[in-house]
């Protein structure tokens, strides 16, 4: 195997110059675990660590390494551990805000191509939380790729109207159907997988996503649980990990996430809903809202039934968000500055 077979194409290659280092190596972050990480390079996998140098650089949490990135690393005691130097640039990413109420930015993967967005057709099936993901993609400039599954748990005629739903919302992507019991479905999916192309499975807990990839693997590798109550796969996932395939696609598998906030990410929402923004040419006011001016094509469109109360209703809302938590974000920021710069200042008055 080379570096070329785990992603690392010529776009990567212009960095090396910069950031590649004597007695150093190239590899990819295929594991992360509460601060620990395992590499990937030509050779195999090996567990690793961050160099002291680099953990004093770091500011952000989302500076640190996270899964599908590519590194520089040492390698010792005979090749069986690393050390990791230096981070490349990210090609592509998807992010989120972090859980609760902190505000920043929490990595979910780097240099994904193409991202598979996972809902069941049953309980789980959620257009609005399909907005968030497709907006998360679009953020991070990576392909989406709509997989509706458990289709056997539902009548065709309703499986039809859900399709047509998913493609009225999601214009831009391609859609999937498909059932990890009966199959159907699951050779289609297949053939969009590219050797040495990286993918990324999203999704609520319980929706398929590692019975998905027990399948493409032939054998039941990783756990899954028994259906709940309600009929619906139960979360086994705990961390986010990339699996080499026997055909040469890479795939990385994530948890279950119960929030999807979104922080700075306008310039995703404006891809993931191109609609609004086609019918936002035609307003009377070029810094239209959307909300109360007159002379609105976009309220114009839900008023004369050619767009959904509810597709506008999610746009303005994600659009919201989106700004409030960049400001509040950026305030955070500021204030991080000024605290190291105070430190910084203590410091040297100490020593003098």
């Amino acid at each position: 195997m080379k570096l070329r077979d785990l992603g690392f194409d010529q776009w990567f290659e212009a960095c090396m110059s910069e950031l590649l280092q004597e007695d150093s190596g190239i590899a990819r972050i295929s594991a992360v675990d509460r601060g620990s990480y395992l590499i990937r390079n030509e050779s195999g996998e090996v567990p690793a660590e961050l160099a002291g140098k680099l953990s004093f650089q770091i500011e952000n949490a989302s500076d640190l390494p996270c899964v599908g990135d590519w590194v520089t690393a040492q390698y010792y005691n005979q090749d069986t551990a690393a050390i990791i130097h230096r981070i490349f640039p990210r090609k592509t990413f998807l992010r989120r805000k972090t859980a609760g109420e902190n505000v920043d930015f929490q990595m979910i993967a780097a240099n994904i191509d193409t991202a598979f967005i996972v809902q069941s057709c049953h309980f789980d099936f959620n257009p609005r939380r399909m907005d968030r993901y497709l907006v998360m993609a679009a953020d991070g400039h990576v392909e989406p790729i709509v997989i509706l599954t458990k289709t056997d748990l539902i009548p065709q005629d309703e499986l039809e109207q859900k399709l047509a739903m998913i493609r009225s919302t999601a214009a831009r992507a391609r859609v999937l159907a498909l059932s990890n019991i009966s199959g159907i479905g699951f050779d289609e999916f297949q053939q969009t997988l590219s050797p040495g192309r990286t993918y990324c499975l999203l999704g609520s807990s319980g929706v398929g996503k590692t019975t998905l990839i027990n399948r493409l693997m032939g054998q039941d590798t990783f756990d899954t649980k028994a259906v709940s109550g309600t009929g619906e796969g139960t979360h086994t996932t705990s961390r986010r990990q990339l699996i080499v395939l026997d055909q040469g696609a890479m795939l990385i598998d994530t948890p279950g996430m119960r929030e999807l906030g979104l922080v700075g990410a306008g310039d995703g929402i404006n891809t993931g809903f191109e609609d609004l923004v086609g019918l936002s040419a035609n307003c009377r006011y070029v810094n239209c809202s959307h909300e109360h001016e007159t002379g609105c094509a976009v309220r114009a469109a839900v008023a004369g039934g050619e767009l959904s109360e509810e597709r506008y209703s999610s746009y303005i809302k994600l659009r919201k968000e989106s700004a409030y938590y960049e400001m509040s974000y950026l305030n955070k920021r500021k204030k991080d500055k000024a605290f190291g710069r105070f430190l910084k200042s203590y410091k040297k008055q100490m020593k003098d």
